[in-house]
């Protein structure tokens, strides 16, 4: 009996560690910037983040035979309202894996949070704290530092590309990990928000800049109006019939990145509505992933061998 016992104890530890993620914090205690000194709680219900009391990334990564020495960033999406950290998170963080690449699944602070001193710096200040992190671990991660891309889903779409297209620092706290670039090397934007103007997402824009936000805020945040020769390459998918975030939003992005000169790759398939999925997507939809892997392949950032 007591080694039955002793075997259903193994196998619930042994799964336990097989599905669990390294949760890795930001922010040393005391220096996140941005903060009245709130003390909140992760709210998490539904497998969503309502709120985040301590800002940080899961790791995913692949097999040290398989690493291919690429990493990103992965934005989920929520329309800035809420973190979907399973669908648009970690289900993309295991197919990053399949391909070699390591993951990290971004748990960053919404802009409704108590606790933030400027609502629309949030966000991003962890990203980009993100991105230097993994720098300044790249070496013990084995991740090269010049193949490190950010992602995202909608919402999450528009963080990803914001970190791509900003050139303010806003999440430098005078450590070491903040020597590091928090520029990432390539961005992957699936059915994303860029715009704050006629397109936008209504939802995601008063969630990220207020009920009334000014005209600079909004094109600022505007993110076909950010793109520059220091871009990275950008591969984008939307769906035709997407009525959450017009399709227009890829292809005001994509005029930008071709107007400066950026090499960028957009996909629209008339099926897959919005938040295109991973998997059991109608009809020519489904080849998304397959077209996002060739890409990487085609501009380097992954290789056949490692």
């Amino acid at each position: 009996m007591r080694k039955i016992i002793l075997l259903f104890i193994l196998l619930l530890t042994s799964d336990f560690y097989a599905t669990a993620q390294e949760f890795i914090p930001l922010w040393p205690m005391g220096k996140m910037p941005n903060t009245k000194g709130v003390s909140l709680k992760d709210s998490i219900a539904n497998e969503r983040v309502y709120r985040v009391g301590t800002p940080g990334m899961y790791a995913f990564f692949p097999s040290t035979q398989e690493n291919k020495g690429a990493a990103v960033v992965i934005c989920p999406g929520g329309g800035y309202e809420r973190l979907a950290y399973v669908i648009s998170g970690w289900q993309l963080a295991k197919w990053f894996n399949t391909m070699g690449i390591s993951a990290f699944v971004l748990n960053y602070r919404l802009p409704n949070s108590p606790d933030l001193k400027q609502r629309e710096l949030g966000p991003l200040q962890d990203a980009q704290r993100a991105i230097r992190f993994i720098r300044s671990n790249a070496k013990k991660w084995r991740i090269k530092p010049d193949r490190i891309g950010s992602m995202g889903s909608s919402a999450g779409g528009h963080l990803a590309a914001l970190l791509a297209t900003n050139t303010t620092d806003v999440s430098a706290i005078g450590d070491s990990v903040s020597r590091q670039s928090f520029r990432p090397d390539f961005a992957i934007l699936v059915s994303p928000v860029i715009t704050m103007g006629n397109y936008a997402h209504a939802g995601s824009r008063k969630n990220l800049l207020g009920p009334n936000p000014s005209a600079d805020l909004l094109k600022a945040y505007s993110l076909e109006n950010a793109v520059t020769s220091t871009t990275p390459p950008c591969f984008l998918t939307h769906a035709y019939n997407d009525t959450v975030v017009d399709q227009r939003n890829s292809l005001l992005f994509y005029q930008a990145l071709i107007d400066q000169k950026i090499p960028a790759s957009l996909h629209i398939f008339p099926q897959g509505g919005h938040a295109i999925a991973l998997r059991n997507n109608p009809g020519s939809t489904q080849q998304w992933t397959t077209l996002c892997e060739s890409w990487l392949l085609e501009m380097n950032l992954i290789s056949d061998s490692n």
